[in-house]
Protein backbone atom coordinates (compact mmCIF):
# COMPACT_ATOMS: atom_id res chain seq x y z
CA UNK A 1 0.00 0.00 0.00
CA UNK A 2 1.48 3.18 -1.29
CA UNK A 3 0.71 6.28 0.96
CA UNK A 4 1.54 10.12 -0.10
CA UNK A 5 4.02 12.36 2.38
CA UNK A 6 2.56 15.42 3.61
CA UNK A 7 3.92 17.98 5.14
CA UNK A 8 2.91 20.41 8.45
CA UNK A 9 0.61 22.56 5.27
CA UNK A 10 -1.36 19.67 4.36
CA UNK A 11 0.63 19.23 1.36
CA UNK A 12 1.77 16.75 -0.57
CA UNK A 13 5.71 16.42 -0.39
CA UNK A 14 6.06 13.91 -3.60
CA UNK A 15 7.14 11.61 -1.80
CA UNK A 16 5.22 8.27 -0.94
CA UNK A 17 5.86 5.28 1.98
CA UNK A 18 4.52 1.59 1.31
CA UNK A 19 2.98 0.03 4.41
CA UNK A 20 4.07 -3.55 4.78
CA UNK A 21 0.67 -5.71 4.11
CA UNK A 22 1.44 -7.89 6.97
CA UNK A 23 1.30 -5.29 9.25
CA UNK A 24 -1.46 -2.95 7.25
CA UNK A 25 -2.91 -5.13 5.15
CA UNK A 26 -4.36 -8.85 6.91
CA UNK A 27 -7.13 -10.31 7.36
CA UNK A 28 -8.47 -8.41 11.04
CA UNK A 29 -8.83 -10.95 13.75
CA UNK A 30 -11.65 -8.71 15.56
CA UNK A 31 -11.82 -11.47 19.14
CA UNK A 32 -7.86 -10.64 19.55
CA UNK A 33 -8.86 -6.83 18.93
CA UNK A 34 -11.28 -7.58 21.60
CA UNK A 35 -9.17 -9.35 23.99
CA UNK A 36 -6.62 -6.36 24.03
CA UNK A 37 -8.68 -3.74 24.53
CA UNK A 38 -10.57 -5.50 27.33
CA UNK A 39 -7.16 -6.33 29.18
CA UNK A 40 -6.52 -2.37 28.39
CA UNK A 41 -9.36 -1.47 29.60
CA UNK A 42 -9.50 -3.46 33.14
CA UNK A 43 -5.73 -2.33 33.83
CA UNK A 44 -7.17 1.43 33.91
CA UNK A 45 -9.32 0.04 37.20
CA UNK A 46 -7.45 0.94 40.36
CA UNK A 47 -10.00 -1.50 42.15
CA UNK A 48 -9.43 0.11 45.55
CA UNK A 49 -13.78 -0.27 46.04
CA UNK A 50 -14.15 -1.54 49.48
CA UNK A 51 -17.35 -1.57 51.81
CA UNK A 52 -17.72 -2.52 55.63
CA UNK A 53 -19.53 -5.97 55.58
CA UNK A 54 -21.12 -6.65 59.07
CA UNK A 55 -18.32 -8.20 61.26
CA UNK A 56 -16.30 -4.94 60.28
CA UNK A 57 -19.26 -2.70 61.61
CA UNK A 58 -18.63 -0.82 64.88
CA UNK A 59 -21.51 -0.89 67.26
CA UNK A 60 -23.25 -3.44 70.27
CA UNK A 61 -23.71 -7.37 69.46
CA UNK A 62 -26.87 -7.21 71.55
CA UNK A 63 -29.92 -8.79 70.19
CA UNK A 64 -32.78 -6.47 69.99
CA UNK A 65 -35.65 -8.50 71.07
CA UNK A 66 -35.93 -12.27 71.45
CA UNK A 67 -36.14 -14.31 68.77
CA UNK A 68 -40.09 -15.34 69.24
CA UNK A 69 -43.02 -14.32 70.59
CA UNK A 70 -43.44 -10.44 69.39
CA UNK A 71 -45.25 -10.78 66.15
CA UNK A 72 -42.03 -9.35 64.26
CA UNK A 73 -39.45 -10.59 62.38
CA UNK A 74 -36.32 -12.31 63.61
CA UNK A 75 -33.33 -10.06 64.30
CA UNK A 76 -29.93 -10.23 65.22
CA UNK A 77 -27.08 -7.01 66.28
CA UNK A 78 -27.91 -3.48 65.05
CA UNK A 79 -24.82 -4.47 62.30
CA UNK A 80 -27.76 -6.65 60.87
CA UNK A 81 -27.49 -5.69 57.32
CA UNK A 82 -30.95 -5.89 56.77
CA UNK A 83 -30.51 -2.11 58.67
CA UNK A 84 -29.53 1.28 57.57
CA UNK A 85 -25.73 1.70 58.84
CA UNK A 86 -25.12 -2.19 58.41
CA UNK A 87 -23.13 -4.04 57.27
CA UNK A 88 -22.78 -4.99 52.97
CA UNK A 89 -23.82 -8.37 52.20
CA UNK A 90 -20.64 -9.74 50.07
CA UNK A 91 -19.74 -6.38 49.38
CA UNK A 92 -16.91 -5.23 46.91
CA UNK A 93 -13.07 -5.91 48.47
CA UNK A 94 -9.79 -4.85 46.86
CA UNK A 95 -8.50 -6.55 44.05
CA UNK A 96 -6.97 -6.47 40.73
CA UNK A 97 -8.51 -6.78 37.31
CA UNK A 98 -5.77 -7.74 34.96
CA UNK A 99 -5.46 -10.48 33.02
CA UNK A 100 -3.19 -12.12 31.31
CA UNK A 101 -3.33 -11.84 26.87
CA UNK A 102 -0.30 -13.46 24.85
CA UNK A 103 2.25 -11.38 22.93
CA UNK A 104 1.62 -12.65 20.06
CA UNK A 105 -2.01 -12.13 20.63
CA UNK A 106 -1.64 -8.47 21.26
CA UNK A 107 0.63 -7.99 18.56
CA UNK A 108 -2.28 -9.56 15.76
CA UNK A 109 -4.34 -7.32 17.66
CA UNK A 110 -2.26 -4.00 16.58
CA UNK A 111 -2.21 -5.41 13.05
CA UNK A 112 -5.84 -5.91 12.86
CA UNK A 113 -6.50 -2.36 13.92
CA UNK A 114 -4.04 -1.09 12.11
CA UNK A 115 -5.56 -2.64 8.82
CA UNK A 116 -8.60 -1.83 9.94
CA UNK A 117 -7.76 1.91 9.99
CA UNK A 118 -5.99 1.23 6.45
CA UNK A 119 -8.77 -0.30 4.81
CA UNK A 120 -11.04 2.86 5.99
CA UNK A 121 -8.00 5.46 4.29
CA UNK A 122 -8.13 6.87 7.77
CA UNK A 123 -4.40 6.41 8.14
CA UNK A 124 -2.04 9.86 7.13
CA UNK A 125 1.73 9.78 6.65
CA UNK A 126 3.32 13.24 7.94
CA UNK A 127 6.91 14.38 7.51
CA UNK A 128 9.20 14.46 10.39
CA UNK A 129 8.98 17.73 12.21
CA UNK A 130 9.31 19.32 15.71
CA UNK A 131 8.52 22.15 17.17
CA UNK A 132 10.59 24.23 18.86
CA UNK A 133 8.35 25.26 21.86
CA UNK A 134 5.51 23.82 23.17
CA UNK A 135 2.22 26.07 21.74
CA UNK A 136 -1.09 24.27 21.15
CA UNK A 137 -1.96 26.93 18.73
CA UNK A 138 0.73 25.93 16.57
CA UNK A 139 -0.33 21.68 16.66
CA UNK A 140 -3.67 22.89 15.84
CA UNK A 141 -3.05 24.81 12.99
CA UNK A 142 -1.00 21.28 11.75
CA UNK A 143 -4.28 19.58 12.19
CA UNK A 144 -6.27 21.72 10.69
CA UNK A 145 -4.11 22.14 7.66
CA UNK A 146 -4.95 18.39 6.85
CA UNK A 147 -8.21 18.96 7.83
CA UNK A 148 -8.47 16.95 11.26
CA UNK A 149 -9.07 19.54 13.90
CA UNK A 150 -12.58 18.03 14.37
CA UNK A 151 -11.75 14.09 14.23
CA UNK A 152 -10.33 11.90 16.74
CA UNK A 153 -6.33 11.61 16.18
CA UNK A 154 -3.56 9.60 17.19
CA UNK A 155 0.12 10.79 16.32
CA UNK A 156 2.67 8.24 16.10
CA UNK A 157 6.18 9.48 16.81
CA UNK A 158 8.94 7.63 16.80
CA UNK A 159 10.55 8.32 19.71
CA UNK A 160 9.24 10.94 22.71
CA UNK A 161 9.04 14.32 21.55
CA UNK A 162 8.15 16.68 24.81
CA UNK A 163 7.17 19.63 22.65
CA UNK A 164 5.14 18.15 20.77
CA UNK A 165 3.18 16.05 23.26
CA UNK A 166 2.67 19.20 25.21
CA UNK A 167 1.24 20.84 22.67
CA UNK A 168 -1.19 18.00 21.94
CA UNK A 169 -2.25 18.06 25.51
CA UNK A 170 -4.69 20.81 25.51
CA UNK A 171 -6.42 19.76 22.79
CA UNK A 172 -9.44 17.43 23.26
CA UNK A 173 -9.91 14.70 20.89
CA UNK A 174 -5.64 14.81 20.21
CA UNK A 175 -3.72 12.34 21.22
CA UNK A 176 0.10 11.85 20.63
CA UNK A 177 2.26 8.23 21.33
CA UNK A 178 5.13 6.68 20.38
CA UNK A 179 5.78 3.27 18.26
CA UNK A 180 7.06 2.26 21.52
CA UNK A 181 4.05 2.88 23.80
CA UNK A 182 1.66 1.96 20.75
CA UNK A 183 -2.09 0.01 21.84
CA UNK A 184 -4.77 -1.17 20.45
CA UNK A 185 -7.25 0.70 22.41
CA UNK A 186 -5.86 4.04 20.94
CA UNK A 187 -5.69 2.76 17.56
CA UNK A 188 -9.44 1.60 17.86
CA UNK A 189 -10.33 4.66 19.34
CA UNK A 190 -8.95 7.30 17.04
CA UNK A 191 -10.99 8.06 13.77
CA UNK A 192 -7.39 9.17 11.89
CA UNK A 193 -4.13 7.52 12.19
CA UNK A 194 -1.37 10.10 11.64
CA UNK A 195 1.97 8.31 11.17
CA UNK A 196 5.11 10.17 11.00
CA UNK A 197 7.37 9.27 8.16
CA UNK A 198 10.23 7.90 10.91
CA UNK A 199 7.58 6.12 12.40
CA UNK A 200 6.88 3.41 9.88
CA UNK A 201 9.64 2.04 9.47
CA UNK A 202 10.55 1.74 13.41
CA UNK A 203 7.16 -0.05 13.46
CA UNK A 204 7.50 -2.35 10.79
CA UNK A 205 10.92 -3.44 12.43
CA UNK A 206 8.99 -4.23 15.94
CA UNK A 207 6.21 -6.30 14.43
CA UNK A 208 8.89 -8.21 12.51
CA UNK A 209 11.14 -8.88 15.87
Amino acid sequence: MELSVLNTTGEETGRTVSLAENIFDIEPNQHAVYLDVKQYLANQRQGTHKTKERSEIVGSTRKLHRQKGTGSSRKGSIKNPLFRGGGRIFGPRPRSYSFKVNRKVKALARKSALSFKAKESAIKVLEDFTLKVPKTKDYLSILNALTLADHKTLLILSDNNKNIYLSSRNIPKAKVTTVDELNTYDLVHADTIILIEEAVGKLESIFKA
